[in-house]
């Protein structure tokens, strides 16, 4: 099993994501409203990292969402694609983040 994790920057996207891994058999999702870092620095334009960073992102723009999920190993693919196809690809700027992490173990986790 693996923690399958998206940082959403395009929230409008979000109920059309969970719509289709619904569909895909893909639920018990967490979801959070967060912020990055960059958007919560004060004195961002005294780092150059960070100074770079902030052209490239909307910085009007305070909340993205987070989704957790615990996936079987067979999902996670079919997740990254529903994020790909929903998102256009989170190739683009200020779309997004996903990964998925190995999980050591899972307890309550109903698989009915």
């Amino acid at each position: 099993m693996q923690l399958f994790v998206l940082v959403l920057n395009k929230t409008e996207l979000m109920e059309d994501i969970l719509h289709k891994m619904a569909l895909a058999g893909i639920k018990g999702a967490t979801v959070l409203e967060s912020t990055g870092m960059a958007r919560l620095l004060k004195d961002v334009d005294d780092m150059p990292f960070f100074s770079g960073l902030r052209s490239m992102l909307n910085m009007d723009r305070a909340q993205s969402n987070t989704i957790f999920v615990v996936l079987e190993d067979s999902q996670v693919e079919t997740a990254r694609t529903i994020v790909n196809v929903v998102t256009g690809g989170l190739n683009k700027p200020d779309t997004g983040i996903m990964f998925a992490i190995p999980t050591l173990f899972v307890e309550g986790l109903n698989k009915k």
